[in-house]
């Protein structure tokens, strides 16, 4: 039976060899496997000559997994490599890699699939067009995420990089956004809730980015919970600027995780990063754990507290608690829904952090969030929309506070209308500036 095919292209504003090495780095893998899908890298030989495997483990339905091995059996840098499934989901899979320069210093990214489906004629009239549709929705998120990072570290000099909260959400997408760049990338882990491993004496970095505390968002409120959360972004940020102020060749920039939760309650007020601190007890954690880099600033290093908004990933956070509930047409506003919801994706954090990373200029609280936020009612009309689903039934104030305490109060009830001015007026081009195409592009939803 013929085989059938597709052909995709993208342009990306980056000589041809930029691209093709971007392929070649360790993370590429991690970068390109779209947040929808469900998917595990078992094993893989590094590099794209022939001979080298990956194999990866493919959720098809609840509980069923496929294994997918593949192998590289064509390898031409700079303009194209190949690889072949020699067992998996596909009757039949040869994935073609080209690389063109397009003039001007561009290039162009072609992507060339042959795949046959299983069960012959049977799987061609029933699955032809499922397969299509997600063959689409995988590229148009791969060009999307190629064209952007290989554009984001053109140019830009590597740095030797330390990450705290590696295996978090923010951190576990960090990682390989660096690596492909060509940053020499090390993960820093903590022996206890606020004590660093003791080799953190002896390291040297560039740029530290610091990430790690207890999740916030994770169980009840009670007074247990609050002190974890408070001492392991206060002690634990205390702890690493005084170590990395004392290294004989001390970080250019020390980038700190820190959250909106700083202006508390502001209804409809916009908020830049002038404004003074709120209330509540995350509007008093957020001030303490900016306060408890100042042994960094001190020493004269530049520090940076990213003040994050919701970041939306299908892979954790609040967008991942909410899907099955929407997905199921249960999903509605919170409380009246009038509360405001600065949000930001994932992609546009870490290209955030790198950006942080590299401009000099950059300094003190940066508002971390989508130049539009949305009222949590417009939220949930626009997920509804996105995911095809109805999006009309409510969970009233007391429903939340009911079902996560205080916490409701201050992540679900709370809003704050911010605006990310240092990053517009800094030049940072955010990815996904609107929440549709954001959701859209995170979810696989590009086609509406």
């Amino acid at each position: 039976m013929k085989n059938q095919s597709y052909v995709r292209s993208v342009e990306v504003a980056a000589p041809q060899d930029e691209l093709f090495a971007w392929h070649e780095r360790p993370g590429a893998f991690e970068r390109l496997v779209p947040p929808w899908e469900h998917t595990k890298l078992i094993s893989t030989s590094g590099h794209l000559r022939p001979g080298s495997r990956t194999e990866i483990a493919v959720r098809l339905a609840p509980l069923v997994w496929k294994r997918w091995l593949a192998e590289h059996d064509l390898y031409d840098p700079p303009h194209e490599f190949r690889d072949v499934q020699l067992s998996g989901p596909f009757a039949e899979w040869v994935h073609r890699h080209r690389f063109e320069a397009t003039g001007d210093g561009a290039s162009r990214l072609l992507d060339e699939v042959s795949y046959r489906l299983p069960m012959g004629r049977l799987g061609r009239f029933f699955g032809s067009g499922t397969a299509r549709r997600k063959l689409e929705a995988m590229f148009a998120y791969r060009h999307a995420v190629t064209a952007a990072d290989v554009v984001a570290h053109y140019g830009v000099s590597r740095q030797r990089v330390l990450v705290t909260g590696a295996s978090g959400l923010v951190g576990s997408a960090l990682l390989p956004f660096l690596t492909t760049g060509g940053h020499d990338v090390s993960a820093l882990q903590r022996r206890a809730e606020t004590i660093w491993d003791p080799a953190l004496a002896t390291m040297s970095a560039d740029a530290v980015v610091h990430l790690a505390g207890e999740s916030i968002a994770d169980g009840r409120w009670n007074d247990e919970k609050k002190d974890r959360i408070l001492k392991s972004r206060v002690e634990g940020t205390r702890r690493l600027a005084e170590t990395i102020s004392a290294w004989p060749q001390k970080p250019r920039v020390l980038i700190c995780a820190s959250a909106v939760g700083y202006y508390g309650d502001r209804g409809d007020e916009p908020v830049d990063e002038t404004a003074a601190p709120g209330e509540g007890f995350l509007a008093d954690v957020c001030r303490a754990w900016e306060d408890a880099a100042a042994p960094a600033r001190a020493a004269g290093i530049r520090v940076v507290h990213m003040r994050f908004g919701v970041i939306l990933s299908p892979r954790g956070g609040a967008l991942q608690k909410m899907l099955l509930p929407f997905r199921m047409g249960g999903g509605g506003p919170i409380g009246g829904g009038k509360q405001q919801m600065s949000w930001i994706a994932l992609d546009d954090v870490i290209g955030a952090i790198h950006h942080a990373m590299t401009t000099e200029s950059l300094n003190g609280p940066i508002n971390t969030v989508a130049p539009a936020p949305v009222s949590n009612r417009e939220y949930a009309k626009t997920l509804g929309r996105v995911l095809r689903r109805p999006a009309f039934l409510p969970m009233p104030a007391f429903a939340a506070r009911l079902a996560f305490g205080e916490m409701a109060n201050e992540l679900l009830l709370a809003g704050q209308r911010v605006v990310p001015q240092k990053l517009v007026e800094s030049g940072y081009p955010f990815r996904c500036p609107t929440l549709e195409g954001a959701l859209r592009h995170i979810l696989g939803k590009t086609i509406a």
